[in-house]
């Protein structure tokens, strides 16, 4: 099992057309939150900055050259650590999440 995870999470980084997509994700969520803040409410969402910040970190590993597998791989499992956080959070602290 861990060769099948080392596999994937330092395997050459996708490209552009996935740093595109996971980029344009994390502009969005930083809108919703822009949006949730602008009417009052941005105490509530916080929740879309971590995960604002989790694609952003997954945008900048596809973006990487070929050659950077190991820091794609650290970025890779940066994001996942901080999206499990948020799962966490959900259990452990949900007013985080919900407000």
């Amino acid at each position: 099992m861990p060769s099948f995870i080392n596999q994937i999470v330092f395997s050459e980084p996708a490209g552009r057309p996935n740093s595109v997509v996971q980029f344009t994700a994390s502009l969005v969520f930083l809108g919703m939150y822009l949006y949730a803040w602008n009417g009052g409410n941005g105490d509530s969402s916080s929740w879309l900055l971590v995960m604002m910040v989790g694609s952003a970190l997954s945008a900048i590993a596809e973006s990487l050259p070929k050659d950077q597998q190991l820091t794609a791989g650290i970025l890779r499992a940066t994001a996942v650590t901080v999206l499990l956080c948020l799962l966490a959070a959900t259990v452990f602290a949900p007013e985080f999440v919900v407000g």
